[in-house]
C-alpha cells in the first residue's frame, strides 16, 4: 500500500528549490506544484539569472507545470511555495485556476494579501508551513547580501 505524501513532504522540495536560488546569489524563494501526489513542477527564483523582475518561483514553476498538462489551467494542483506570493504571481496564479496555495513564510509587505491581491474564489490558502525554514533561509541570504556590499 502507498500512502500519500504530506504537505510537510512538498514543502521540504520547495524549499530545496530556494536553496537551489540561494546558492546562485538569487532570492531564495523555490515552489513546487503537485497534482495527484505528482510533482509535475519544480522551480525556484531566477531573476538575476534571466534579467526579468517576472521570472519569480512561482511564474517559472506555473509555466512548466501548464507545459506538463498540456492546458493554462491549474485545476487538482497544489503549488507549494516558500515565501507568500507577490501580487503579480497571485494574479497569475488567479488565472491559472489553482486549487490550493501552500505557503511558508508571511510578507507582510508585500505578498498578496498586504498589496490587496485577489485570488481566484475556489483556491484554498494554507499559510505558515515550515515558515521557520524558510525565514531563516531568506534571512541568511539578505544578511549575507548586506555583508557583501
Amino acid at each position: 500500500m502507498v500512502l500519500p505524501f504530506d504537505d510537510a513532504y512538498f514543502m521540504k522540495k520547495a524549499l530545496e528549490e530556494a536553496n537551489l536560488a540561494f546558492e546562485k546569489g538569487e532570492v531564495p524563494i523555490g515552489a513546487v506544484i503537485v497534482t495527484q501526489d505528482r510533482i509535475i513542477a519544480r522551480a525556484h527564483n531566477l531573476t538575476e539569472q534571466l534579467n526579468d523582475v517576472t521570472a519569480h518561483a512561482e511564474m517559472q514553476a506555473i509555466t512548466s507545470a501548464a507545459n506538463f498538462l498540456g492546458g493554462k489551467y491549474l485545476n487538482n494542483c497544489v503549488l507549494y511555495v516558500t515565501l507568500e506570493p507577490c501580487q503579480m504571481c497571485a494574479g497569475a496564479l488567479y488565472w491559472s485556476q489553482i486549487s490550493k496555495i501552500v505557503f511558508a513564510a508571511k510578507d507582510p509587505k508585500r505578498g498578496f494579501k498586504a498589496m490587496g491581491a485577489k485570488l481566484h474564489p475556489k483556491t484554498e490558502v494554507l499559510g505558515g508551513l515550515l515558515e521557520n525554514e524558510a525565514s531563516v533561509l531568506l534571512k541568511r541570504f539578505f544578511i549575507q547580501k548586506r555583508n557583501l556590499n
